[in-house]
């Protein structure tokens, strides 16, 4: 794994309370085994994907440039 330098720093996002139904879940978790991550960053990804798509910019996911990488760019 190379290292590279952090611009921004990392922090905790604490997301609780939400309901789905089960099949739901079940197509989440399946689709997120699939891609070789946790359901919880299977769902940040989604949502950064979506976020960038509607014109917001920010420097990546996890670290930065996540997002181009997880992209293909």
């Amino acid at each position: 794994m190379s290292k590279r330098k952090i611009k921004e720093p990392l922090v905790p996002i604490l997301l609780r309370g939400g309901q789905v139904t089960s099949t739901f879940r079940d197509a989440l978790f399946d689709a997120a085994k699939r891609e070789g991550m946790s359901a919880n960053e299977f769902v940040l990804q989604a949502a950064a994907e979506k976020l960038t798509a509607s014109g917001r910019r920010f420097s990546g996911i996890f670290n930065p440039g996540d997002l181009d990488t997880a992209r293909g760019a």
